[in-house]
C-alpha cells in the first residue's frame, strides 16, 4: 500500500514540475513582468517548483523506506541534494 501512494505521489509531482512551467509563465504575465524581469522570475519560479517536487519526491522515497526522525532528516537532505534542486 506505501509502495502504491509513493508512486501515486511521484506521479503527482512529474505532472506538478511539468505545469510549474506553464504556471511560472502565467504568474509572470499576471504580474506584468517583461524581458529581463519576466526571464528572472520565470527563472527562480521554475527552480522553486523543481525543489518544491524533489522534496515531494524524496519524502516519498523515506517513507517507502519507513524511516523516521534524524535518518529520514538526513537522507531526504541529501536525496534533494543529489536532484540538484537544493
Amino acid at each position: 500500500m506505501r509502495k502504491l501512494l509513493a508512486l501515486a505521489l511521484l506521479a503527482c509531482v512529474s505532472t506538478a514540475t511539468f505545469a510549474a512551467d506553464a504556471s511560472c509563465e502565467a504568474k509572470a504575465t499576471e504580474k506584468k513582468l517583461a524581458g529581463a524581469a519576466k526571464n528572472s522570475f520565470v527563472k527562480k519560479c521554475e527552480k522553486d517548483s523543481k525543489a518544491a517536487g524533489a522534496q515531494a519526491s524524496c519524502d516519498a522515497k523515506a517513507a517507502e523506506k519507513k524511516l523516521a526522525g534524524a535518518a529520514k532528516n538526513s537522507f531526504v537532505k541529501k536525496c534533494v541534494k543529489d536532484a540538484g534542486a537544493a
